[in-house]
């Protein structure tokens, strides 16, 4: 079990980091229906990690990700091919971050993010965790990680568990200062907010470039053994 979950904390992390999801749940957070809307934003995150992470395990082990002692070549390409892509993210995200003197602009659905109703919200919740490329290649790669795993069957529901609830703090950190931080909250939240749309850019594009660094020497590492 230690191998798979050795083998998920950084994606896990890597999702945890999404500055998007943080503005999301905060300013869903200060509307009139935040307590509802956040508890479904949640939930549909945490749900929709665990159905897509389980599915790949399930089909990757299925393929043989981890047979005769061994891990599948085809795992290491897999990886390869995400960390190429996240190097490549990276470059886009920081060509297109905002010039000195400029605001980041913020997607245009967060301005309607007040008349949100619950299913609204646990629907952006689906689509951030697993339309979103950057979540979706973290998602599949850790995933494919654990399935590559030399862990039993239940060591890698353990790792699937510790992948999910690392990869939900960026919604559950939110909310439970929210729930718990009682007259403070909504400061604590507001720089919070404040800090991720400053440097979205920045901490997006390293986020992504040491993603895609691990993924391709895993892959090297995995293809060279």
């Amino acid at each position: 079990m230690g191998d798979a979950l050795g083998q998920v904390l950084a994606p896990a992390l890597g999702i945890a980091i999404s500055p998007v999801p943080i503005i999301a749940v905060v300013l869903m957070l200060a509307t009139p229906r935040g307590r509802v809307n956040g508890i479904a934003f949640t939930l549909a995150w945490v749900v929709t990690l665990a159905v897509l992470s389980t599915v790949v395990v399930l089909l990757g082990s299925g393929a043989g990700a981890h047979t005769g002692g061994h891990t599948a070549s085809w795992v290491s390409w897999v990886k390869a091919a995400a960390g190429v892509l996240f190097v490549l993210l990276g470059l886009k995200q920081w060509k297109g971050r905002p010039r000195e003197g400029h605001e980041a602009e913020l997607p245009g659905w967060m301005k309607a993010i007040d008349t949100f109703t619950p299913g609204k919200a646990a629907g952006l919740a689906a689509a951030l965790s697993a339309l979103n490329p950057k979540n979706l290649v973290l998602a599949v790669g850790g995933a494919v990680s654990i399935a590559g795993s030399s862990a039993s069957a239940g060591g890698k529901g353990v790792a699937v568990g510790v992948f999910v609830l690392i990869s939900s703090l960026c919604a559950l950190l939110p909310l439970g200062v929210y729930l718990t931080g009682g007259s403070k909250s909504a400061r604590v939240l507001e720089s919070w907010k404040g800090g991720m749309a400053r440097h979205n850019a920045a901490i997006m594009t390293v986020l992504l470039v040491v993603m895609g660094a691990k993924f391709i020497g895993d892959a090297i590492s995995g293809l060279t053994r």
